[in-house]
């Protein structure tokens, strides 16, 4: 009895100690990685629980200790128990391979190796929501470092069952679930193609207007991650019926939400003249340079770009920017913004609104635009490649 009590007060002293980064490098020292080992196959499952939580934390806060989970042979212990076990185990077991996999492509490389992807997707398959969170979370993490990573993930199955969590009741696991998928199809055509023929657009796109700030942040960047690829993707975006109605989050109280959102606009209006021209049917201009006139930094990028996308393709394109009133705040952003690469697009949008006729250019000169633009110029700050 004594004994019992006295493992389960260590272990969870340990859980706890490894929460607060000051007595990390002490508990290090101690060697309490080869202490917590054996106890992840205690047979009492709050004393393996524990384990589990106080690895995941030390694993969270460096990648030395991360490297340390590694280099102890913990992953295959823990992927070995993630079949069995009770659901809070199969939770802090994810934490810890999330935690250990976040830190660079080799450590998530090290977590694929030791089979760890199959048993997570089993995990996502679990009734628990809690367990299919952790579990996409986890897969999510080893998925965003680079496309071989991804390719994994792909392959071992795990895109339909995270399409499937986005259509689950619970925000946390929709969000998570469609961060996970967005990492996976950032990273090529075919991985984007494996998502978007889990039909994983047609649930993403509704939930753009749900009333979730942090969900409707996913969901946008997950939607430009799938039509930054190719014109067939955005089409498929478009066909989620995300405009205008997308239109109106470039307004909503969340700023991340706002830069993700123009983010999507830009990444559908880039590819041809047709899209470009659905976004102006669709009311997008006055939506945009709102926009632009509202941000200030980098979240204003996407907005000036995708003016200059929109303009590049046509004349008549190019002319409902200059109605829009779409040239002084591009002006705007060319003179006061700090940062090099934003005026740099400020003055490439510019150039894409001027370069078609004598009109056009005469619309941009009328603002004010080219001493601005002699301004930057003969700026000695300025980088050469927003000079050129």
């Amino acid at each position: 009895e004594e004994y019992q009590k006295a493992r389960v007060k260590f272990v969870q002293t340990v859980a706890d100690l490894a929460s607060r980064p000051q007595h990390i490098e002490v508990l290090q020292q101690a060697g309490v990685m080869q202490l917590l080992r054996p106890l992840l196959l205690d047979n009492v499952p709050s004393i393996q629980q524990s384990a589990a939580l106080a690895l995941g934390r030390l694993a969270n806060y460096s990648e030395e200790l991360a490297h340390a989970v590694v280099s102890g042979a913990i992953l295959e212990q823990l992927v070995f128990s993630l079949g069995d076990q009770n659901r809070f185990y199969k939770k802090s077991a994810a934490f810890v391979l999330r935690s250990v996999a976040r830190h660079s492509p080799e450590l998530a490389h090290a977590v694929v190796e030791s089979q760890a992807v199959e048993a997570l997707v089993g995990c996502l398959e679990e009734f628990d929501p809690s367990v299919k969170e952790s579990a996409a979370w986890a897969l999510g993490y080893i998925a965003r470092h680079n496309a071989d990573l991804a390719e994994d993930v792909a392959e071992k199955g795990a895109i339909a069952p995270l399409v499937l969590c986005v259509q689950e009741p619970e925000l946390s696991l929709k969000r998570i679930a469609a961060s996970s998928l967005s990492d996976i199809a950032k990273h090529s055509p075919e991985l984007a193609q494996k998502v978007v023929d889990s039909h994983a657009i047609t649930h993403l796109a509704p939930l753009i207007m749900n009333s979730d700030s942090k969900l409707k942040r996913e969901v946008c960047q997950a939607l430009a991650q799938i039509a930054k690829h190719s014109v067939d993707f955005a089409e498929l975006v478009v066909e989620g019926e995300i405009f205008p109605k997308i239109f109106t989050l470039l307004k909503d109280a969340d700023e991340v939400v706002r830069k993700n959102a123009a983010t999507c606009i830009r990444e559908v209006a880039k590819h041809n003249p047709e899209l470009a021209q659905l976004i102006v049917n669709a009311g997008g201009v006055g939506a945009l340079v709102d926009y632009v006139n509202e941000t200030r930094g980098n979240a204003r990028l996407p907005g000036v770009m995708t003016l200059g996308y929109i303009s590049a393709f046509s004349e008549t394109l190019a002319l409902a920017v200059i109605v829009s009133k779409g040239v002084p705040p591009l002006g705007h952003a060319l003179e006061k913004e700090t940062e090099d690469h934003i005026k740099a697009a400020a003055a490439w949008s510019l150039g894409q609104i001027g370069r078609h006729s004598a009109d056009h250019a005469k619309a941009v000169a009328d603002c004010n635009i080219l001493p601005k633009l002699l301004d930057v110029y003969l700026n000695d700050a300025s980088s050469d490649d927003l000079k050129t």
